[in-house]
């Protein structure tokens, strides 16, 4: 994921401040997603994160999803609407695939950031996990939305 976000970078950075800042929040966001992969001293056995840092992880998910909800969508499918039906169709299409991963996103944070009990915390690596490949996913789609609004515009 972190290469995919090299390549954004070089690919679309410096063209849109806000675009810029999006990138930005995403690389924040992935680093703090694998540094809650630790292991532990001495042994390559991985041990699941401490609550701080699951807290600390779903405050930036949730700063993410707001950017690119309330900001960065708006602004491209504004942008879109204005320039062409082919960028319009598109960020249409790629929204409902996006919402999809915001869901995840949500009921990821609301579950890790409102624990009340240790069964929970027990399924935090299958979570992990899943959540691995949600942001995948989602920064496939955002990437295909971004660079359509660039070629485009």
């Amino acid at each position: 994921m972190l290469n995919q976000l090299d390549k954004a970078k070089s690919k679309w950075g410096g063209y849109h401040s806000l675009i810029d800042r999006w990138l930005e929040e995403r690389q924040l966001l992935l680093v703090n997603f694998c540094g809650l992969f630790k292991t532990n001293d001495g042994s390559n056995q991985q041990t699941l994160p401490d609550y701080p840092s699951i807290t600390k992880f779903c405050q930036q998910l949730l700063d993410y999803i707001s950017l690119g909800h309330f900001e960065v969508y708006e602004s491209l499918v504004a942008d879109s609407d204005a320039e062409g039906d082919a960028s319009l169709k598109l960020a249409r299409t790629l929204y409902p695939e996006i919402q999809k991963t915001t869901e995840f996103a949500l009921a990821f944070n609301d579950k890790y950031t409102n624990m009340n009990n240790i069964d929970e915390y027990t399924i935090l690596a299958d979570d992990l996990s899943k959540m691995g490949e949600v942001l995948a996913t989602r920064i496939e789609l955002e990437d295909q939305l971004i660079d359509t609004f660039h070629r485009n515009h």
